[in-house]
C-alpha cells in the first residue's frame, strides 16, 4: 500500500502542477497563440469545472470498483491525452479543450488517496495524513512556478508539455500496477447522494469548502502572473519567483493546519480564524493596490498560507460520514471545493474583462480581488453555524 500511496502522491504533484502552470505561461501563450488573460481564465475555469463535475461519478466508482482503476484510467486518458492536446495547441480553443481533459484526468487522484486513508487508517489521523498528502502534492505548485518558466524559456512550452504528457502516462500505468484497493466491509450497505445530503451537519461546511480554496487557487493558478506584470511591470522570471514563494507559503500553510489540527481544541474555530486572516490580507491588497511589489507578494503569500486549510475542512466534513458514504462524501466535498474555484475563475475572468474596458490598469485586478474576498466572507459566515467535531 505504501508504494501505491507514493505513486498517488506523485500523481497529485502533477494535478497541482496542471492547475497552476498557466500563470507563468500567460505572456508566452499570448504572444504565440493570442491567448488573452480572460481566455486563460476561461481555460483554467474549465479545468476546475471538469474536475468538479467528475467528482460525482468518481465517488460512485471509488465505492464500487475502487481507487486503483478509477485513478489510473482517468489519469491515463485525461492527463496524458490532455497534455498532448495542449502541446499541439494553435488557438485559445485548443487550450480550453486540453485543460478540460486534464481536469478530468486529475480529478480522481487525491480522492483515491483520501478514500484509502478513510478506509485503512484511524479517523483521528485523517486530517494529518490528508494535509501531508496535499503538502507533498503541492510540490507540483512549486514546479509550476519558476521551474516551469525556466523550462518554457530553455526548451519551449510545447516540448515541456510533451514531457509532462509522457510522465502522466507513466504514472497512470504505475498506479494500475501498484495501488491496492482497500478490502470491502462485509455486509456494508450501498450509499447514495440522497442519503449524503440528509446529513445536515455538512450543509454548513459545503459553503466554506466552496470558497476557501477558490481565493488562493485563483490567485496562484492564474491572476498572480497578469497582476504582477500589468500593475508592477514584473517580467517572467519575477512572476515565476513570486509564484514559487506563494506556492511555498501554500505548502507551509497546509502542513501547519494538518499538525495544528492535533493541538487546537476546536477544528471549527481554527479554520474560521485562518479564513478571517485570509480575508484581511485580501482586502489589504484591495486597499493598497499598487503600493509596492514586495508588499503585494507578501500579502499574496499570506493569502496562500492562511487559505490552505482545505485538508482540515475535508477532515471536518469526513468526521460526519458513515463508512458506506466515504467515497461519495469526500468527492462531494471536493466537488464543492474545486467547483467553487472553477465558477470563480469564470466569474473573475468576466469581471476582469468588464473593467479592463475602462482603461485603468489596476482597477480590473482590484475588482477580481473584491469578488474573491467577498465570496470567502459569505462562506465563512455560513460556516460559523457549523457543528464542531475534532475526530
Amino acid at each position: 500500500m505504501h508504494i501505491g500511496l507514493i505513486l498517488l502522491a506523485l500523481a497529485y504533484v502533477l494535478s497541482q502542477f496542471f492547475r497552476a502552470f498557466l500563470a507563468v505561461l500567460a505572456k508566452i501563450l499570448e504572444q504565440d497563440i493570442g491567448a488573452s488573460p480572460d481566455d486563460l481564465a476561461f481555460a483554467s475555469g474549465l479545468w476546475f469545472v471538469a474536475f468538479a463535475a467528475a467528482q460525482i461519478p468518481i465517488g460512485a466508482a471509488l465505492d464500487s470498483i475502487g481507487p486503483r482503476r478509477t485513478a489510473a484510467g482517468l489519469l491515463l486518458i485525461g492527463g496524458g491525452g490532455g497534455a498532448a492536446v495542449f502541446a499541439m495547441a494553435t488557438s485559445p480553443l485548443h487550450i480550453a479543450i486540453a485543460m478540460t481533459l486534464i481536469g478530468v484526468g486529475c480529478a480522481p487522484v487525491l480522492m483515491a488517496s483520501y478514500y484509502i486513508f478513510a478506509r485503512e487508517y484511524p479517523p483521528m489521523r485523517f486530517a494529518l495524513l490528508a494535509s501531508v498528502m496535499v503538502g507533498v502534492g503541492s510540490l507540483g505548485n512549486l514546479v509550476a512556478s519558476y521551474p516551469m518558466a525556466l523550462s518554457a524559456e530553455l526548451l519551449g512550452w510545447r516540448t515541456s508539455l510533451w514531457g509532462l504528457g509522457g510522465l502522466s502516462t507513466l504514472v497512470a500505468l504505475s498506479i494500475y500496477l501498484w495501488v491496492r484497493d482497500p478490502a470491502k466491509v462485509e455486509g456494508e450497505t450501498k450509499g447514495s447522494l440522497a442519503e449524503l445530503f440528509k446529513l445536515r451537519a455538512l450543509w454548513f461546511i459545503f459553503p466554506l469548502m466552496g470558497v476557501n480554496y477558490a481565493l488562493p487557487g485563483a490567485v496562484r493558478g492564474l491572476w498572480i502572473g497578469p497582476y504582477l506584470t500589468d500593475v508592477f511591470g514584473a517580467d517572467t522570471s519575477a512572476v515565476g519567483l513570486a509564484s514559487l514563494l506563494m506556492g511555498t507559503a501554500m505548502i507551509s500553510g497546509t502542513l501547519f493546519y494538518g499538525f495544528a489540527d492535533r493541538l487546537f481544541p476546536s477544528r471549527k474555530w481554527m479554520l474560521a480564524g485562518g479564513a478571517m486572516v485570509t480575508c484581511l490580507a485580501t482586502f489589504t491588497v484591495i486597499l493598497l493596490p499598487a503600493h509596492s511589489l514586495v508588499l503585494a507578494v507578501g500579502l499574496i503569500c499570506a493569502i496562500g498560507f492562511f487559505g490552505s486549510g482545505y485538508a482540515v475542512i475535508m477532515a471536518h466534513g469526513r468526521s460526519f460520514l458513515p463508512p458506506h458514504l466515504i467515497g461519495r462524501g469526500v468527492t462531494m466535498l471536493n466537488l464543492f471545493s474545486i467547483g467553487g474555484v472553477g465558477i470563480l475563475q469564470f466569474a473573475s475572468g468576466r469581471v476582469y474583462h468588464h473593467y479592463a474596458g475602462t482603461g485603468d490598469t489596476v482597477l480590473p485586478y482590484m475588482m477580481v480581488f473584491v469578488l474573491l474576498g467577498a465570496c470567502l466572507v459569505a462562506g465563512l459566515l455560513v460556516y460559523l453555524f457549523s457543528s464542531d467535531r475534532a475526530a
